[in-house]
């Protein structure tokens, strides 16, 4: 079984630890700040004793999807197919939440079983979840523009670039 203590404590000695939280489903779920206000869940679900889910839920900020709007449904199904692609090459696991034609949501995952669990797995996974997230925030700047944020909700957690 994973320590629960040695994980914590890299995470706290790397100066990425920002919260344990209470999950019934999770032996332990941590929310750690990876890069600065970047939001990435680090899991032992308790389905998975051996094993350590590194997640980040990514939602799409209502300016961008206020872009996206005035573009072709075949654009739109593009950039789609891009994010497919872009996470594919990541070897992670992904989500894509889409309504009519649009991407309102994505979740990244990768998985690290206990047998190959080191510090430096661990970190490597947490950059590689990002490093694919903000590549798909990059192709929808790319495909549809940047978009004007409102610098109050910046950080609120329905955020883009949460």
């Amino acid at each position: 079984m994973i320590d629960e203590q040695i994980i914590q404590n890299w995470l706290v000695n790397e100066g990425l630890f920002k919260e344990k939280i209470q999950d019934p489903n999770a032996n332990f779920h941590y929310i750690i700040n990876y890069p600065e206000n970047h939001i990435i869940d680090i899991v032992q679900p308790n389905s998975k004793v051996d094993a350590i889910i590194i997640g980040c839920a990514t939602q799409i900020a209502p300016e961008q999807l206020a872009l996206m709007k005035d573009t072709s449904n075949s654009e739109k199904n593009d950039y789609i197919w891009d994010v497919r692609y872009i996470l594919n090459s990541f070897l992670l696991d992904f989500n894509l939440q889409v309504e009519n034609n649009e991407l309102k949501q994505f979740l990244i995952t990768d998985e690290i079983f206990e047998d190959g669990l080191t510090k430096n797995e661990l970190i490597k996974g947490i950059k590689k979840v990002f490093k694919a997230k903000i590549q798909c925030i990059w192709k929808l700047e790319q495909t549809f523009g940047v978009a004007t944020y409102d610098s109050e909700n910046l950080n609120d957690d329905n955020n883009m670039f949460v």
